[in-house]
């Protein structure tokens, strides 16, 4: 629970530096359109698609990927509007910060349909879109800060993070043309909101308000709801859209890609070292194959979140055909296999970006912060485990049963003879396969088995004993 506190403060204070950038009044007796506020001005009629986005349930890592797709989306196709169909009870503050960060970069007009609740986290999120439509049997507000287990949060710990959201939700209300004081009544008991002369809400209350309470008017002004409507459809018409309404339906990986997104270090340190381990072994086999699942992993996680583009995954793949065509095909040449790395760590970095449609450009130096620790942890973390691998995998019963059974040279079948000649450290051979690390080398016109100490030995090169144990005969390239 302190962990997560803590991850909220420290989300509050990059996003502050991001984006600085009862008495209640009657009802009007015949209140405009269903008891809405004063008809609102339509924009001109933008001809552009209007994305709906399906925002229920709980404030999660899911809703964040989700929404992160969908905004890219619909600045791509020239969208005219974004609508959040929300129905949510809240959720985790830190992704709510996260959320505020999508909606403050997206350069297509938002607008939340509470439809029929947003509670908690869900009504800090409509304060972030310029207009707020209700149902009129909706619900808004009911923001405190609790725990996880919906207790009360430790009071300096509460203390601290009621100051710096309620500065930060002052600066959003203020740029979207919201009320900062019906925020902060939201979300803490002890503020009290009037307007005019009029008490809101007292100090003994945290406030919501009903889709007819929002909507009222103060001094010819909505208290907080643009206006009353029943559906997207009379939504998209009292704002005067044109474009043709397009839900965003979610995919059933997308559920899991922030995860995905999150894990990005692991999934890498698992690519590098199944792509190490597979070099280092005859034949293609599991490790291979897990190197491959992470990597697919990996990029697939970021391509459904909206972080990565398939220009990543093309120049992932064309790095890795330059590496192999220096390693099988031309190898000591050494400029296919540099290039090749290069565009394999580029596409990597690049995978983990969080570009937008609007943003031209190379990358700020803050956006590659990320990408480049994520990388750097997980090429040490590989580094070492490779390391551990090659000094202990070699003394295991699997690792020689690996040797043997898979490292046979290619060509006529060779004959092992039945008495095992006996090999001594100096001893002068020549590689008979490919020693990457296990192989075969002839010692005296006989073939042994052989593994180097993580060398890479190509067929043909004379090599010598450094040590034997038992079966197992290390060697090294001869100098």
């Amino acid at each position: 629970m302190i962990h997560r506190l803590f991850t909220v403060l420290v989300s509050l204070l990059a996003f502050q530096a991001a984006s600085s950038a009862a008495l209640k009044p009657e009802l009007p007796q015949k209140p405009p359109a269903e008891g809405s506020a004063a008809p609102v001005a339509p924009a001109a009629a933008p001809a552009g698609p209007v994305f709906v986005f399906p925002f229920n349930g709980e404030v999660s890592p899911a809703n964040l990927a989700f929404l992160r797709r969908s905004l890219k989306e619909a600045e791509r196709a020239g969208a005219s509007a974004f609508i959040l169909d929300m129905d949510t009870p809240g959720g985790r503050l830190d992704v709510t910060l996260d959320l505020f960060e999508l909606m403050y970069r997206t350069t297509v007009p938002t607008i939340t349909f509470v439809n029929p609740n947003a509670l908690s986290a869900g009504a800090l999120i409509a304060f972030a879109t310029p207009k707020i439509y209700m149902r009129p049997d909706a619900t808004i507000g009911a923001a405190a800060v609790v725990s996880g287990q919906g207790e009360d949060v430790q009071k300096t710990m509460k203390s601290k993070i009621d100051s710096f959201m309620g500065a930060k939700m002052r600066a959003v209300s203020e740029k979207n043309g919201h009320n900062p004081d019906i925020a902060e009544a939201f979300m803490l008991i002890e503020k009290e909101l009037r307007v005019g002369d009029v008490l809101i809400d007292s100090k003994d209350t945290l406030l919501s308000l009903n889709g007819r309470e929002a909507a009222k008017l103060y001094d010819g002004k909505p208290l907080l709801a643009a206006g009353l409507v029943e559906s997207i459809d009379e939504l998209v018409k009292m704002e005067g859209l044109t474009g043709t309404i397009t839900p965003i339906t979610a995919t059933g990986f997308e559920k899991v890609a922030f995860w995905i997104t999150m894990l990005a270090p692991l999934l890498l340190m698992g690519g590098i070292i199944g792509a190490y381990i597979e070099m280092k072994t005859p034949g293609f086999g599991i490790p291979g194959i897990g190197s491959l699942i992470c990597f697919a992993l990996f990029f697939g996680g970021h391509l459904v979140a909206g972080l990565a583009g398939w220009e990543s995954v093309i120049l992932f793949v064309i790095g890795i055909v330059l590496i192999m065509f220096e390693i099988f095909a031309a190898p000591g040449t050494f400029v296919p296999g540099i290039i090749g790395v290069f565009l394999v760590l580029g596409s990597v970095v690049w995978a983990m970006v969080d570009r937008w449609p609007s943003q031209t450009g190379l990358p700020s130096a803050e956006s590659l912060q990320q990408p480049l620790f994520n990388l750097l942890v997980a090429s040490g973390g590989a580094a070492v485990f490779a390391a551990i691998l090659m000094k202990f995998l070699p003394k295991t019963s699997m690792y020689r049963h690996l040797v043997l059974g898979t490292a046979s040279a290619s060509g006529p079948s060779i004959t092992i003879p039945i008495v095992n000649f006996e090999l001594h450290p100096g001893d002068i051979g020549v590689a008979l396969t490919t020693l990457r690390p296990a192989g075969k080398a002839t010692f005296k016109g006989e073939p042994h088995d052989v593994v180097t100490g993580g060398d890479f030995i190509a067929v043909g090169t004379r090599v010598k004993v450094i040590s034997v144990d038992g079966m197992r005969v290390i060697v090294e390239p001869e100098l």
